[in-house]
């Protein structure tokens, strides 16, 4: 299981903020609640997602900032186990 990271965000940003962790590329499911709590809309991301698959994601998502006006976007994130940085070959 990967790490998770929240950010509370309003309706307005929220399209940009999504686009912009998509774009990081090390996301495995972005999830959105309301104020309350609720959950409003929670999606996964693969590898090699498309951004002719993404535009009716984010079309919805669109709808939804329209909708709110704050919001939490959890972010999980893929565990980099396999890519540890700066570790030295052995001989």
């Amino acid at each position: 299981m990967g790490k998770k990271e929240s950010f509370s965000i309003s309706g307005e940003a929220m399209l940009g903020k999504i686009k912009e962790l998509v774009h990081e590329g090390n996301i495995s499911r972005i999830t959105i609640t309301d104020k309350t709590g609720k959950e409003l809309m929670s999606f996964p991301l693969s590898v090699g997602l498309l951004g002719v698959i993404l535009a009716p994601i984010f079309a919805a998502i669109g709808t939804l900032a329209a909708l709110v006006t704050e919001c939490t976007i959890t972010v999980e994130r893929e565990d980099d186990d396999n890519t540890e940085k700066g570790v030295e070959p052995t001989e």
